[in-house]
């Protein structure tokens, strides 16, 4: 229980295709005959155990070929201080965080060890919490690293909670991105302005969605300027915080996208970062962002984990 494992299981001797079929991940639980294994991607899988071949237990991380090394817990407390909610409260060692709905990430549970309390109670507490905001409740996890919260994702899944967002987590070495080409024509600022604000994708940002976009511990903001004083071609963000700089909010106009304007807001906002002593960077990424994917990937970052919202049914 708790290990990486790989099992192989008799697919149904009447359907067509493999004999066998093989499953990697957290061993989450194994009861009344059925196993529940949850893959890198947070997916559970049930298995029934008179399917069962083999299995044995593999390595909890495997090593990185390239990138910076991190642990999910560095990156966890990384990534929330770069998007600070507006009120929180810790319950035990889980971060209760509310933004007035701005956004999952600041309007959810980070937890980041024992409630202090039996999960059920502990959850209890979350939804009431989040209902004296008048906001759903969240949980947001971690699946695919060493140290995430496989066993979590299960239990929040038998008790009824849905996951309804996924993403993931990118981390890359900083130096190559600052190298990738030209910055010219990138304006750097410490305040998301009006003109920044006419790119950003959320629209009708409010005074509580403005201060989550100006928190974190060093907060840049990059602009290329729009013909014609019109909204800008593209936008950026970028947090510094220790070795760590965090990208987010880049943006292209879609009618000039592909002419490398993000990798320009990119390339500026990682050169600002290395001269406050930057060296690692790190990411988010939709699964069917496969444009960003692709842009991400050339410039050296990987995938590190998954991270998951769970709601409460």
């Amino acid at each position: 229980m708790g290990k990486r494992v790989s099992v192989r299981r008799l697919n149904d001797p009447l359907a067509a295709g493999e004999k066998f079929t093989d499953t990697v991940g957290v061993l989450a639980s194994w009861d009344e005959g059925v196993l529940l294994i949850t893959r890198k991607s947070g997916e559970t899988v049930r298995i029934a155990e008179s399917s069962l071949v083999a299995g044995k237990v593999v390595p909890g991380a495997p090593a990185r070929r390239r990138g910076p090394s991190a642990s999910y817990e560095e990156l966890a407390h990384v990534s929330t201080r770069a998007w600070r909610p507006v009120e929180s409260e810790m319950l035990g060692a889980w971060e209760l965080r509310a933004a007035s709905g701005f956004t999952r990430r600041a309007n959810s549970v980070l937890p980041l060890g024992d409630p202090g309390m039996p999960l059920p109670d502990a959850l209890d507490v979350v939804r009431r919490w989040y209902g004296e905001r008048g906001l759903p409740a969240y949980v947001q996890t971690a699946t695919g690293a060493e140290g995430t919260q496989e066993l979590l994702c299960a239990e929040l899944e038998r008790l009824g909670w849905v996951r309804e967002v996924s993403a993931e987590m990118w981390i890359g070495a900083l130096a190559p991105v600052a190298d990738r080409g030209e910055d010219a024509g990138v304006v750097l600022s410490r305040e998301a302005d009006e003109a920044w604000l006419a790119r950003y994708q959320r629209k009708g940002v409010s005074e509580v969605a403005l201060k989550v976009l100006g928190s974190g511990p060093s907060v840049w903001f990059a602009t290329v300027p729009g013909a014609g004083g019109g909204a800008p071609a593209a936008i950026g963000r970028c947090v510094v915080d220790g070795r760590w700089a965090g990208f987010a909010a880049v943006e292209v106009d879609p009618a000039l996208r592909r002419q490398g304007l993000a990798t320009r807001v990119m390339t500026a906002l990682a050169r600002r970062a290395l001269d406050e002593g930057a060296s690692a960077a790190w990411l988010q990424v939709e699964a069917e962002n496969v444009g960003a994917r692709e842009m991400y990937a050339g410039m050296g970052f990987g995938a590190h984990h998954s991270y998951h919202h769970y709601r409460s049914a």
